[in-house]
């Protein structure tokens, strides 16, 4: 995964979700950060499914602990940066399952 920017890129900067996604992907080379993305997506998958099948907005919450815990876990933890999500969440959401989709196409080694 090959996708190195420089470190003073601002992430609001972008004016397309095309442009950001390389931003994103080199926001994300450490492997066990993506590995942390990949199981808060899938909890927060289950946690959808939950809900659904209750209908009780707990599973919501729980759902969105699990999404962003393991992901700033990654980040603060073994990254060692802060999450775009802080200046840019509607493209960080939008990356998180483009990164997600691409982990599982094996596009994107985890």
């Amino acid at each position: 995964m090959d996708t190195k920017l420089p470190a003073a890129v601002d992430p609001k900067s972008f004016e397309t979700f095309a442009e950001f996604y390389p931003f994103y992907l080199a926001e994300h080379s450490n492997r066990t950060c993506r590995r942390f993305h990949f199981i808060g997506s899938t909890l927060a998958l289950a946690c959808l499914g939950l809900l659904i099948a209750t209908g009780k907005l707990y599973w919501l919450a729980v759902g969105l602990v699990c999404g962003y815990g393991f992901a700033w876990i990654g980040h603060f933890v073994f990254e060692k940066n802060k999450p775009a999500s802080f200046r840019r969440p509607l493209y960080s959401f939008r990356g998180d399952w483009a990164m997600y989709r691409d982990i599982w196409l094996g596009r994107i080694k985890i």
